[in-house]
């Protein structure tokens, strides 16, 4: 196996999961393919984002629900965004918002915000109440970034109301996951750190945002469709294949 290939399909174990009780449509189970790899490289986290994959740590993974297929992978055209008024008045909001770029990592003030944030949601959404030990968020947000997985935070008086764990690929960002302070409501963090994203991948001539999953008339993914013009992916592809995207 020659250089590139070993950067296109590092070693890695395969697995799916039992299923589980979807969080997105009621009466409906999901399972998922897993590949855990322990040395992933931006080439191949490029490759499975752009076919439809997700990374978690050094988790990578997709769907393969039985009698299901709602789940319907986006992505931003950057080139050809165009910002609403809406958005333009939260970019205003946030004029005076700090942003600082680094690798992934963990504190005290992360374990805090992400807890405070799902208590909002478990509130104000009906989330399932999730606390998440100083293991779990490693596991998760900070292990397998390697060279390309970065941490966005958002900082108000010095002070911690957002982080956005995102992957810097080779054609885009893909957007991994975002916790915010609930406190700050008129700053619209949730809307401004995709607005945020669209900058950076104008600024690092990246074609895409990757935002994930989204299902037909599920409320938690809403928000997804405000950012126009967008491209969705039907179905998942392994790393050779040809992706469809329309």
């Amino acid at each position: 196996m020659n250089k590139n290939n070993n950067k296109l399909f590092p070693e890695s174990h395969d697995f799916s999961m039992l299923d589980y009780d979807c969080a997105y449509l009621p009466d409906k189970k999901v399972r998922m393919r897993y590949k855990y790899v322990m040395e992933p490289t931006k080439e191949f986290c490029s490759a499975v984002i752009k076919r439809g994959w997700r990374r978690f740590g050094k988790y990578y993974f997709y769907p393969t629900c039985n009698g299901c297929s709602e789940c319907k992978s986006l992505r931003v055209d950057v080139e050809n965004f165009c910002y609403t008024r809406s958005q333009k008045r939260v970019l205003k909001r946030n004029k005076e918002t700090k942003i600082i770029i680094q690798k992934p990592t963990i504190s005290q003030m992360h374990l805090n915000l992400y807890r405070k944030y799902h208590t909002f949601k478990s509130q104000k959404d009906g989330w399932s109440q999730k606390s998440i030990s100083y293991s779990e968020y490693h596991e998760n947000f900070v292990d397998g970034a390697m060279d390309f997985g970065k941490e966005v935070l958002y900082l108000v008086d010095d002070k911690l109301v957002g982080v956005d764990l995102i992957d810097i690929l080779d054609d885009g960002i893909s957007a991994i996951y975002f916790f915010y302070d609930p406190d700050f409501p008129k700053l619209s963090l949730g809307t401004y750190s995709l607005l945020y994203q669209i900058e950076l991948a104008k600024l690092l001539n990246l074609k895409y945002i990757y935002l994930g999953y989204w299902v037909d008339g599920c409320k938690a993914f809403a928000y997804k469709t405000k950012f126009e013009p967008l491209e969705k992916l039907d179905g998942y592809f392994d790393v050779l294949d040809t992706p469809k995207w329309i």
